[in-house]
């Protein structure tokens, strides 16, 4: 006899739980529209439960997701996991071309899709995917399965036969899932290569959402979430979605383009307990909104004169917090290198906000300290059942690859398993980022392993540290530094908008730019000072967390 699941340390019973505990409260809405409450969420994921067997589905095979944030998305999702099935969740950013791969790669026999991808994909094979669903209805657009077709259809009359006096709470009985059991294949291409399939355990989903209610203990049944981060990436999925259903918490899907505007709106009209972003959310609420306040002449003489430097900190720190809906705990802000001017004026009006680090491989959390504990600069320390290591001679001082290990670490790449034996040495994880550790245990992270430039006398150039300086330059929207020939370049997609205004052709422009890299230098060791600047017509290709696809934009060194 096999030992028997336990339901202590199941996620699906922690949902299962939660959704009987909360079953007349609100669930998932998306913003502005109508709301799914947990007895509603229940009934949809039963009916799609029905379904799975009708396609024979059993533990273990893989459903794919791909849409845009939407109620119907975290319906899907939820149905897929507590049925036992393996998660695909696909950025819905990503080529159709791509998506198509990523679904073939997984070997997922259901796809659910929002419709305006399908339209892109309609046409293409998906040999081994027996349904193709669409989220905006849940309807069947493709089907090799006669049966799930016809159980779509007819789901009332299947529900009638199934829970004859009516479905209730009593009757949720989801999935048992195991600590190493696979949970879901999350796909990202990181900064450095193409994408590889995440291999996620429910440990770690478990891990995770423990420290979410470590973290955010204030968070509870009455709480609410700006769902404002891409749910296909795990950053999003934990920390916006997945633990907020596990307390019985109401979710509001921002279903458009998040804009900064778009985002205050609905910041201020949900007025969200816990606030998720990444930097550049943030940076462009700052830029906007602070630095042309700040940088008035009154205003900076003020902030000079420490009276009336404090009375104006808490007024733009009160004003920002009300901005932000007024009720929030703290702002966590991770997923891509933080500016750091904009770091050091919200740490100076002591914003509420706190920087955490992570990955995808550690679903996602590696690092973290509550707000009022931070450090500038820092992106905390380790994270509870975690460990850090940096793998140097003086971790102090020398930056060094940050190694971690501990239960929120991935089993492995799917179907990759030499990446997955490069990427593990005596059981840590090497992360591909570097950093130091001071005493305290706290993290700095210097930059990528494969993005760091060997200086002339073999210094360790770190091209974000340069960027976080051109970056607050006038004209510069974003920057990229490279090496050319053994000199540094600052690749700039600058405020075309901006210069127009200001009456600028594409040569003043430059001139410019070369002005902002003067001024760049003058904050920069000799060794790792820009030689040139260069315009880019387009912004930067990124990830799915934001980040630059570096490698899209390297030169090759000539060597004589």
């Amino acid at each position: 006899m096999g030992k028997k699941p336990s339901r202590k340390k199941s996620l699906n019973v922690l949902l299962e739980q939660s959704f009987q505990k909360h079953w007349d409260r609100p669930a998932l809405s998306n913003y502005n529209q109508k709301t799914l409450y947990y007895k509603d969420l229940a009934q949809k994921i039963a009916e799609l439960h029905l379904f799975f067997e009708s396609c024979g589905l059993k533990p273990g095979d893989r459903i794919a997701v791909c849409s845009r944030n939407q109620v119907n998305w975290g319906v899907a999702y939820l149905a897929a996991m507590t049925y036992g099935a393996v998660v695909v969740p696909i950025l819905h950013e990503f080529q159709p071309v791509n998506i198509r791969h990523l679904v073939l790669h997984s070997e997922s026999r259901i796809f659910f899709v929002g419709d305006n991808i399908w339209s892109n994909m309609a046409e293409m094979d998906l040999p081994g995917v027996e349904v193709v669903v669409t989220l905006t209805d849940f309807k069947v657009v493709r089907s090799i399965n006669p049966e799930a077709e016809t159980c779509l259809e007819g789901l009332e009359e299947r529900m009638r036969q199934r829970y004859p006096d009516g479905f209730a709470k009593e009757h949720l009985r989801y999935y048992v899932d195991q600590p190493e059991q696979l949970a879901l294949i999350s796909y990202t291409s990181g900064t450095s290569g193409f994408s590889k399939g995440v291999m996620i355990p429910y440990r770690a989903l478990v891990s995770n959402v423990q420290f979410a209610h470590e973290a955010e203990p204030h968070m509870d049944c009455n709480s609410r979430m700006v769902s404002m981060l891409p749910t296909a990436h795990m950053y999003g999925m934990i920390f916006e979605f997945l633990f907020e259903m596990t307390i019985g918490a109401h979710v509001f899907f921002l279903t458009r383009l998040p804009s900064p505007k778009i985002i205050l709106e609905a910041m201020g009209s949900v007025k969200p307990d816990t606030i998720i972003s990444v930097p550049l959310v943030i940076e462009k609420i700052y830029k906007s909104m602070l630095v042309p306040f700040i940088s008035k002449g009154r205003i900076k003489l003020m902030l000079n004169l420490p009276v009336l430097d404090k009375m104006v900190k808490n007024k733009i720190r009160e004003n920002l917090i009300q901005a932000f809906g007024g009720k929030f705990g703290e702002v966590i802000i991770g997923g891509a290198p933080f500016n750091r001017e904009a770091e050091a004026f919200f740490k100076r009006i002591n914003f509420p906000f706190t920087i955490g680090y992570g990955m995808t491989e550690c679903a996602p959390i590696i690092t973290y300290v509550h707000w009022d504990k931070t450090k500038l600069y820092s992106c905390g320390k380790a994270a509870p059942r975690m460990k850090i290591k940096i793998d140097s001679d003086n971790p102090k001082k020398i930056p060094g690859e940050v190694l971690v290990k501990g239960d929120n670490v991935f089993l492995g790449y799917y179907k990759n398993e030499l990446a997955t034996r490069e990427a593990f040495v005596d059981g840590w994880f090497h992360t591909g980022d570097m950093g130091i550790v001071d005493g305290d245990g706290y993290l700095y992270l210097k930059g990528r392993c494969k993005s760091m430039i060997l200086g002339p006398s073999g210094q360790n150039i770190y091209p974000e540290e340069i960027e976080s300086i051109l970056n607050n330059m006038p004209y510069v929207v974003e920057s990229l530094v490279i090496e050319d020939d053994f000199k540094l370049v600052g690749l700039v997609y600058p405020d075309f908008e901006q210069a127009q205004e200001d009456g600028l052709d594409r040569e003043q422009l430059l001139a410019k730019l070369n002005e902002a890299k003067e001024l760049t230098n003058l904050e920069l060791d000799q060794y790792c000072k820009l030689n040139s600047v260069e315009i880019v017509d387009q912004e930067f290709e990124k990830t799915p967390k934001r980040s630059i696809k570096r490698y899209l934009y390297q030169r090759e060194v000539n060597v004589q």
